[in-house]
């Protein structure tokens, strides 16, 4: 059995923080962003009683709503997140109970930007093997709970959204066909939060040296990035002999307007089959590869061929191979 997507929906802020709000906060400016991360405005979750798992939950009832599934039919949610609501329980625990997925078991996973494809290759498998019918994949994050708005170097990228997923069985061709991911724990120093965990537990110490906020050496990270997200592109479309043409869109992780021409140009798919709403929500981590999905749902057909690529803290990173499943109009 094939386990493919049939659903999609998102989740979105309604507060805008904008370049010019960036430019009252932090010595930047709204042409320095744009030029160096294409980035225009980005979506904050401000209300502080709120978290990850509303997000997420918003955005799974947006999912049964357009799918007509019962939350009482999900058999499975897995959350990918570095946002938890707290350590435990897991944020998908959290989210099932909110949509009153009251049979469903679920956990989290941690990959950083590439959460999202760890997290869709493993909950496929649930529906591959023939133990679960249906599985929610949720992509969430609220990073500005951990971005450092004195930081010109990071607060100016991250955004705060949640999207998900709806894996069923495809009894044609199409489903989930391929994947290839990596991780490198060399590269955890140069992005990653140093402390809240048990190698720096919460502290006097870790709250003064700001080590509760994301850290990142911006150019090893974005020489890595553009390499290996570029690469394991070509590589999945190399190994199942697809060429640019037999690519229907090239769905990247949207961290950078710069990553992701580099794996624009590596990968040959032309420019307008490359989905890039960077601009409008900046980088929401686990959620921006589904949330382009769901930008894009109605021009989605069956059969339609997608690479998704990501790069993350870790280091992730990886590619998956879709064929869509429905056409996105209907």
């Amino acid at each position: 059995m094939a386990a493919a997507i049939t659903s999609v929906a998102g989740y979105l802020p309604e507060d805008r923080l904008t370049n010019k709000d960036l430019e009252k906060m932090v010595d930047t400016s709204d042409e320095w962003i744009r030029t160096r991360t294409g980035i225009e405005e980005r979506r904050i979750l401000k209300d502080p009683t709120k978290a990850t798992s509303d997000m997420g939950a918003e955005a799974v009832r947006a999912l049964c709503s357009k799918s007509g599934l019962d939350p009482t039919d999900i058999d499975l949610i897995v959350c990918a997140t570095v946002t938890p609501d707290m350590l435990f329980p897991s944020t998908a625990n959290l989210i099932g109970h909110k949509v009153g997925a009251t049979k469903a078991w679920g956990f989290d996973l941690s990959a950083a930007c590439s959460g999202f494809l760890f997290a869709l290759k493993t909950a496929a498998q649930f529906v591959e093997n023939g133990t679960a019918k249906n599985v929610v994949v949720v992509g969430a994050d609220k990073m500005s709970s951990i971005v450092d708005y004195t930081d010109r170097t990071t607060c100016v990228l991250f955004g705060d959204a949640a999207a998900a997923v709806l894996l069923q069985n495809d009894e044609g061709d199409c489903g989930i066909l391929d994947s290839q991911l990596y991780s490198d724990g060399s590269g955890g120093d140069y992005l990653c939060m140093p402390a809240g965990g048990s190698l720096r537990p919460s502290s006097h110490e870790t709250v003064d040296a700001k080590q509760h906020f994301i850290f990142q050496d911006g150019q090893p990270v974005f020489k890595a990035a553009v390499t290996k997200m570029a690469d394991v592109s070509y590589e999945i479309m190399q190994r199942n002999n697809l060429t640019a043409d037999d690519v229907a869109w090239l769905v990247p992780h949207q961290a950078n307007l710069r990553i992701i021409d580099a794996t624009q140009r590596r990968t040959g798919v032309p420019k307008d089959k490359v989905m890039i709403n960077i601009q409008k929500y900046g980088n929401t981590t686990a959620a921006t590869i589904p949330l382009c999905l769901h930008d894009w749902e109605s021009q989605l057909t069956r059969g339609d061929n997608l690479i998704l690529a990501a790069f993350g803290g870790g280091f992730t990173w990886g590619s998956v191979y879709v064929k869509w499943a429905y056409d996105g109009k209907k």
